[in-house]
C-alpha cells in the first residue's frame, strides 16, 4: 500500500539541470597549498581558537573549542602549521570577513589518534550526543544549524517521526543524489544512530521522483530496516523543511514554531552520513560533498572537497579559466548568492558551486514596477503576500513585515521566479531580515542599559537612605550627649532616681484613681440592669451587653493597678544601694546609675500597656513619661560606654608610649585598613558604571599617602631602636 501524499500551497518547476553533474562518480578534489577554515560555520557562537600560530597540528585536531550550546567546533582538514589565526573573506553575501585559522599542508595528511564504536548503543545517549558535538557536525543542507541541538528532544516530548530529507530540490544540485547513488549504506547508518537517539516511531526518506538511480540504491539499504523510502512528485521547493513534512505526514508547523513541536525531527542525507563517520569511524566532519557545475566548469561533478579549501583553487581543478568566469554563485540559482571574492572557503553549508556563462545566466533585467499580478502569492510555499512584503521592506515598514510573518519566509526565490517586473523581492526581503535583526538587537541593548540604569537609580536610592539613617543616628546621639551634659554626674544619680520614684507614684495613683472610677460605673450599671430585670423592661438584653462591658473595663483596670503596684513594691526591694567606685570596679557608680534608669524604664512601659489594654484617661501622660525614660537610659548607658572608650585610648596611649615600635605597627595597621576601605568604595563605583568619581580618588591617594608616612614613621622608629 503506498503512503499518502499531502500537497503544500504554491511551488514552481524550474529547469532542472541536473544531468550535466550528476552521471559522473564523486571525485577527491585533491589537496590545495592552505586551507583557510573558518571559526564559524554553523549558526550560533562562534568558535573559539584553541591553537596558536605556529603549532603544528594533525588531521582531525580541533583548532576551535565550541562557546556555548549553540555552538560548534571545528577541525583541522589535515596535517600541517598554523600560518595564521586572522580575520578573512568568507562565505557572506556582504563579502564580510571573519575570524579564520589558516593552516599550512605538510602533505603528509596525518591523523590524530581516532577510533570508532561499532556497537553504539552500549554507550549512553549523552555520550553519542557528546560525540556528535565534538566532531562539529551541522546541518549541510541549510543553513548550518548544530546538529546536537536538535537531537537533544526533551524528556516530555514525544517524537512520532524521523524524516531523512534527500530531496535536494534545487536545479542543478546533485550532491546528495551522488551520495545516495555511491553510499546509501552509510547514510542508512548513520539514520539509524539518529533513530537510536530520539526513537521515533516511523522512518521516512523522501525523495523527489527525479532520482531513480538513489532511490533504488536507498530502497535496497534499507531493506530489512523500520526505515521507508517515500518518493514525492518533483516540485520545487519540496526540500524545505516544513513543505516536506506536510508532504509526508500532512502536519503543519506553526509560525515560529519547530518541527518537534508536531512531533518530527529532519535531518539532511550529508548530516546522517557525517553523524555515521563521526560515530562508527572516528573522524569529525572536514570535509563534504559540493557539485561543481555551470557552462564555465569543463569537468561538472561532484567532489569530495576538505573544509577551507579555497574556492578560486577548486574551481582551477574543475577546469574553469578565470578569463571565462562570468559570475560565481555559492549555492542553486535560486537560494544561492553570489560570490565576488575567489579567496573564500569551502565550509560546512556549501553544497554547490555555480559558474555560469553570459549565455547560461544573462545579466538582470532592470527592475519594473509592480503591476499588482498576485503571482508572487500564488506560488509562496508559505502561504505569505510577497507583493505586500515588498511594499513595507521597500518604505522600511519593519514593524508591518514583522507582523505579516516575514520571519516564515525561506527565501526560496519563487516569487522572484514568477515575477513578469523582474522584483529581486528575495533580496528586499533578506534587507528587511538583516534590518529587523539589527533593531532586535539595538532594542535588546537598550534594554539592558535600561535595567543597569534604573538598577544603578535603585542602589544609589539605598546608599542615600542608608546615609541619611546614618545621620539620624549621629543626631540622636548628639542629642543623648548633650542631655548627658544637661544631666547630673552618673555618681549623684540619686535625686534623679528619686524625681522617677515620685513620678512613678502618681501614675500609680493615677491607675488607682481610674480602677475606682471604672469599677462605680460597673455597680451603678448593675443596680440598673437589677431595677429593669424587677419592672420587666424591653431593654434587658442592651443593659446586660452594657454591664458586661463595663465589668470587663473595671477588671481591666484593676488588674493594671495591682500589676503596677506589685512592681513598685518589688523594684524598691530589688534597689541595690549604691556602690562606690573602686580599683577593680571604676565604673561602679556608671553600672547602677544604668541599672536604675533602665528599671524605670521598662517599668513605666509596663504601666503604659496596661493603661492602654485598660482604656484609662492618662495614657498620653504615660506615653510622655516612657519617652522621657528611655532618653534617660540610652544617656546613661552612652555615658558608661563613653567612660570605658576614654579609659581604653588612655591604656593605649599609656602602652604606645611605653613601647613605640608597637605604636607606629598599630598606626600602620590602621592606614591599611582605611586605604583598604577607599580602595573598595573606589572600585565599587567603577563597578556600578558611575564612573570614578573624584573624591573617591582623592581617598585613596590620601590614604596612600598615610600608610606611606605611616609605614615611613615605624621603619625610622626601628632604625633608632637598633
Amino acid at each position: 500500500m503506498s503512503r499518502h501524499i499531502w500537497d503544500f500551497h504554491g511551488g514552481i518547476h524550474p529547469p532542472e539541470n541536473k544531468k550535466q553533474s550528476s552521471e559522473t562518480s564523486i571525485r577527491w578534489a585533491g589537496l590545495p597549498e592552505r586551507l583557510v577554515v573558518p571559526v564559524q560555520q554553523h549558526i550560533g557562537a562562534p568558535a573559539k581558537p584553541c591553537v596558536n600560530v605556529g603549532d603544528p597540528v594533525l588531521k582531525g585536531q580541533k583548532l576551535a573549542e565550541a562557546a556555548g550550546f549553540v555552538s560548534l567546533p571545528v577541525h583541522a582538514p589535515t596535517s600541517g602549521t598554523v600560518a595564521a589565526i586572522e580575520l578573512r573573506p568568507i562565505q557572506h553575501p556582504s563579502g564580510m570577513d571573519a575570524l579564520c585559522v589558516e593552516i599550512t599542508p605538510d602533505g603528509q595528511d596525518e591523523w590524530i589518534e581516532h577510533q570508532g564504536v561499532g556497537d553504539y548503543e552500549t554507550l549512553g545517549k549523552q555520550e553519542i550526543l557528546n560525540r556528535i558535538r565534538d566532531a562539529g557536525i551541522a546541518g549541510m543542507g541549510g543553513a548550518g544549524f548544530p546538529s546536537v541541538v536538535k537531537l537533544g528532544v526533551k524528556p516530555d516530548q514525544k517524537i512520532k517521526t524521523l524524516i531523512l530529507n534527500a530531496v535536494e530540490c534545487e536545479p542543478y544540485i546533485t550532491a546528495d543524489d551522488r551520495l545516495m547513488r555511491e553510499r546509501a549504506d552509510e547514510i542508512v547508518q548513520g539514520l539509524q544512530i539518529v533513530a537510536w537517539l530520539i526513537e521515533p516511531e516511523e522512518i521516512l526518506i523522501g525523495i523527489e521522483d527525479n532520482k531513480p538511480h538513489a532511490i533504488a540504491a536507498m530502497q535496497k539499504a534499507t531493506a530489512g530496516t523500520q526505515c521507508e523510502v517515500v518518493v514525492v512528485p518533483t516540485k520545487y521547493p519540496s526540500g524545505g523543511e516544513k513543505q516536506l513534512i506536510h508532504l509526508l505526514t500532512g502536519k503543519e508547523v506553526r509560525s515560529g514554531g519547530i518541527p518537534a513541536d508536531v512531533g518530527v525531527v529532519c535531518h539532511n542525507t550529508g548530516t546522517a552520513y557525517a553523524i555515521k563517520r563521526a560515530i562508527m569511524d572516528g573522524e569529525p566532519l572536514i570535509s563534504r560533498i559540493t557539485t561543481l557545475t555551470g557552462d564555465c566548469v569543463a569537468e561538472k561533478g561532484n567532489y569530495e572537497v576538505l573544509m577551507g579549501t579555497p574556492v578560486g583553487w577548486l574551481l582551477q581543478q574543475a577546469g574553469v579559466k578565470a578569463t571565462d568566469l562570468h559570475r560565481l554563485i555559492m549555492g542553486g540559482p535560486m537560494m544561492g548568492f553570489a560570490v565576488h571574492n575567489m579567496a573564500v572557503p569551502v565550509v560546512k553549508t556549501t553544497n554547490c558551486l555555480l559558474v555560469p556563462n553570459s549565455k547560461e545566466f544573462p545579466d538582470p533585467v532592470p527592475e519594473q514596477p509592480c503591476i499588482r499580478c498576485g503571482s508572487c502569492a500564488q506560488v509562496c510555499p508559505v502561504n505569505l503576500l510577497p507583493q505586500q512584503l515588498y511594499w513595507f521592506a521597500k518604505t522600511k515598514e519593519f514593524d508591518k513585515a514583522a507582523h505579516f510573518n516575514l520571519a516564515d519566509c525561506i527565501e526560496c526565490g519563487a516569487c522572484s521566479y514568477v515575477c513578469p517586473s523582474n522584483i529581486p523581492l528575495v533580496q528586499y526581503y533578506r534587507f528587511a531580515k538583516g534590518e529587523i535583526r539589527t533593531q532586535q538587537q539595538e532594542q535588546a541593548k537598550a534594554d539592558h542599559a535600561r535595567q543597569r540604569f534604573e538598577a544603578r537609580q535603585a542602589r544609589l536610592a539605598r546608599e542615600e537612605e542608608e546615609k541619611e539613617r546614618k545621620r539620624q543616628e549621629r543626631a540622636k546621639a548628639a542629642a543623648a550627649k548633650q542631655a548627658e551634659k544637661k544631666a547630673a554626674p552618673a555618681a549623684k544619680a540619686a535625686p534623679a532616681s528619686a524625681a522617677g520614684a515620685v513620678d512613678e507614684a502618681d501614675a500609680l495613683a493615677k491607675l488607682q484613681t481610674a480602677a475606682a472610677s471604672t469599677m462605680k460605673r460597673y455597680k451603678e450599671a448593675q443596680k440598673a440592669l437589677l431595677t429593669a430585670e424587677k419592672n420587666g423592661s424591653e431593654h434587658l438584653e442592651a443593659l446586660q451587653k452594657k454591664v458586661e462591658q463595663l465589668k470587663a473595663k473595671a477588671d481591666a483596670a484593676k488588674e493594671a493597678f495591682t500589676t503596677a503596684k506589685n512592681a513598685q513594691g518589688q523594684t524598691a526591694d530589688a534597689k541595690p544601694k549604691p556602690a562606690a567606685a573602686s580599683k577593680d570596679d571604676p565604673f561602679a557608680a556608671l553600672k547602677q546609675a544604668s541599672a536604675e534608669d533602665f528599671a524605670a524604664y521598662k517599668e513605666a512601659e509596663k504601666a503604659l500597656a496596661a493603661a492602654e489594654a485598660s482604656g484609662a484617661e492618662d495614657v498620653a501622660a504615660l506615653q510622655q513619661r516612657v519617652t522621657e525614660l528611655k532618653a534617660r537610659s540610652d544617656a546613661s548607658k552612652a555615658a558608661m560606654k563613653e567612660a570605658r572608650a576614654r579609659e581604653k585610648e588612655q591604656i593605649q596611649a599609656k602602652n604606645a608610649a611605653a613601647d613605640p615600635v608597637k605604636a607606629a605597627k598599630l598606626e600602620v595597621a590602621k592606614q591599611q585598613v582605611l586605604l583598604k576601605k577607599a580602595s573598595k568604595a573606589l572600585q565599587a563605583a567603577k563597578d556600578s558604571d558611575a564612573g570614578a568619581d573624584d573624591a573617591l580618588e582623592s581617598n585613596v591617594k590620601a590614604a596612600e599617602q598615610a600608610l606611606e608616612a605611616a609605614e615611613h614613621a615605624l621603619k625610622k622608629i626601628e632604625e633608632e631602636q637598633a
